[in-house]
């Protein structure tokens, strides 16, 4: 078996990869595949946490459009990605997986609270660790909750999954002519404004020298593939 290049990640998934072909919820084969995916990169010995979005099933930034209240929009979205966190440790631990969630919003009955050194005790005993409920905070992104846990349990890399194979110039299901970049430093997407993580994501990355590798979640094997360090999707680091 080859060996990992990567021995502590955070993958990032947004709440729209979960949805697949569907228009809105979960896509359960969509799950059944991460959970596979994920057990086998156990098998490398990776510790693995998961920062989940809720895009699939509520969006603070529609809801505002909507009329809805910024704060009480963002606190709805925290709380569809506890909806996705928990049907994502049920497909994992129904492939024999050991999962923990932890909440940023305290809700007991069904998640622990987000505790730092408990969370990485978890790790190192083997099991994956799934953070939901964003930052905890209004007018923060999910991406930015993904930047910050990667630096609070001193993970090697963020692994964002995506609907697309990496990182272009322009939307490339608009513009055919979009050019797929290989490699971009922290700077470049800031300056850009390219949509590979929100600004303060970024931001927090680069003061942390942390990189992010964007890659396509539908193709079933490249979580792994990343993980053996194969050169696919889209690097960005200083």
């Amino acid at each position: 078996m080859s060996k990992a290049v990567f021995k502590k990640v955070v993958l990032k998934i947004s709440g729209e990869a979960l949805q697949g072909r569907l228009g809105y919820g979960i896509d359960y084969d969509v799950l059944a595949s991460i959970a596979r995916q994920i057990k086998e990169i156990k098998k490398l010995n990776v510790q693995i946490a998961i920062v989940i979005g809720g895009g699939n099933i509520f969006r603070g930034s529609s809801g505002t459009k909507r009329g809805i209240d910024r704060v009480s929009a963002d606190y709805m979205g925290m709380l569809a990605t506890v909806i996705n966190g928990i049907a994502l440790q049920g497909a994992l631990e129904k492939v024999g997986v050991f999962t923990r969630v932890q909440t940023a919003i305290q809700m007991q009955e069904l998640a622990e609270p987000y505790i730092r050194r408990r969370a990485i005790r978890h790790l190192e005993k083997g099991r994956v660790v799934i953070f939901v409920g964003g930052t905890g905070n209004p007018y923060f992104t999910t991406d930015t909750t993904a930047a910050l846990r990667a630096s609070e349990i001193g993970a090697e890399v963020i692994l964002k999954a995506t609907k697309v194979d990496g990182v272009y110039s322009s939307d490339p299901s608009k513009n055919k002519s979009a050019r797929k970049y290989d490699k971009l430093e922290y700077i470049d997407v800031l300056k850009k404004g390219l949509k590979v993580m929100d600004a303060t994501a970024t931001s927090l990355c680069m003061d942390n020298n942390l990189p992010i590798i964007v890659f396509n979640l539908k193709k079933e094997g490249n979580i792994k593939r990343v993980i053996l360090g194969e050169k696919i999707g889209t690097i960005v680091k200083g």
